[in-house]
């Protein structure tokens, strides 16, 4: 996924957009490497040594990895496990939506 999360960055570097990972590796100092070999540039945030079974996980109740969560600008759950395509478009929807009731303030 990283290639299309990288793409996702990128092209919405100047909208109100945030990506934000949690990873379940279990050591960090590999996961640091992997995150400069893969140019992770997004916060990414560790999950600790229990890996899936980490404090992130756990108060989100993630039981399956990778889970995606999208958000809208009031932190609302808005979808869920939409990969690909189907982000892009979720997360485009959203984007206007904030847009239109930005123009309509």
């Amino acid at each position: 996924m990283y290639p299309h999360e990288r793409s996702l960055v990128k092209r919405l570097a100047d909208a109100p957009f945030a990506l934000i990972g949690v990873n379940s590796d279990t050591d960090l100092d590999k996961l640091k490497k992997r995150m400069d070999e893969e140019n992770i540039t997004w916060r990414s945030f560790w999950n600790g040594p229990a890996g899936t079974g980490g404090p992130i996980s756990t108060a989100w109740n993630v039981r399956a990895w990778p889970t995606i969560y999208v958000l809208d600008a009031k932190g609302v759950i808005r979808f869920k496990n939409v990969r690909g395509e189907r982000l892009d478009k979720a997360v485009d929807e959203l984007l206007a939506e904030l847009s239109a009731a930005e123009s309509s303030d």
